[in-house]
């Protein structure tokens, strides 16, 4: 029971130094096109109203990989989600030097 898995203490360990950004995104179900967001949500990250102009690039980043990516494929989630975390990941590493986790969430309308 108290085993930990090493996968465990190592999301543990990046969260308490890097933080999560979560990016959540609604996109029709029929058209694959987005509906609403990217909105974020940081914790342990950056203070959002402190880093407007970097949460607002950032939000840039999402729909230039949301269009290279091909939103009118709705069904290939799993290819969105890897997108825009590759994509957030190497912009916010150059901008802030740190690798927050990131949490793409999709919601079909």
């Amino acid at each position: 029971m108290g085993d930990v898995g090493n996968i465990v203490l190592r999301d543990r360990r990046q969260l308490s130094q890097d933080g999560i950004l979560i990016v959540v995104l609604t996109i029709s179900k029929e058209t694959g096109q987005v509906v609403a967001g990217p909105d974020m949500v940081s914790r342990g990250f950056v203070y959002v109203r402190e880093a407007e102009e970097l949460m607002e690039e950032a939000k840039g980043k999402v729909k230039q990989a949301l269009e290279k990516t091909g939103e009118g494929k709705a069904t290939e989630w799993a290819a969105i989600k890897t997108n825009v975390r590759d994509v957030l990941s190497k912009f916010l590493y150059e901008k802030t030097r740190r690798r927050p986790m990131i949490l793409p969430i999709i919601m079909e309308v």
